[in-house]
């Protein structure tokens, strides 16, 4: 009888091999960071506040949706419930699909 637990080991967040990759990454966090806000600024200085909040109001789910399908589609499931940040979802998402330093699981 084995009443140990198993051990939990967590993967680092992947280094990205080349300059353009950590730049994507990081334009791909700012934007899942402040894509709202720069969207309602937009939509404010071209029309109306009331238009702009209902803007913000909307993009707030339309960015935590993409946050959220970028997460699953390139965090590994057992650390799923990790908290990252923005540039952390970034650089999984694209260590996966354009940079290729992780292995497609």
């Amino acid at each position: 009888m084995n009443s140990e637990s198993p051990i939990f080991h967590i993967a680092p967040t992947p280094a990205l091999p080349t300059r353009q990759c950590r730049f994507y990454a990081r334009m791909m966090g700012y934007t899942l960071s402040y894509g709202n806000y720069i969207l309602a600024l937009i939509v404010w200085w071209k029309s109306d506040w009331f238009i702009a909040i209902g803007v913000l109001l909307l993009s707030f789910i339309v960015f935590g949706i993409i946050r959220s399908k970028l997460r699953n589609d390139s965090i590994p499931p057992v650390q799923r419930e990790t908290p990252y940040t923005d540039y952390a979802i970034a650089t999984w998402y694209l260590s996966r699909t354009t940079c290729f330093t992780l292995p497609k699981e």
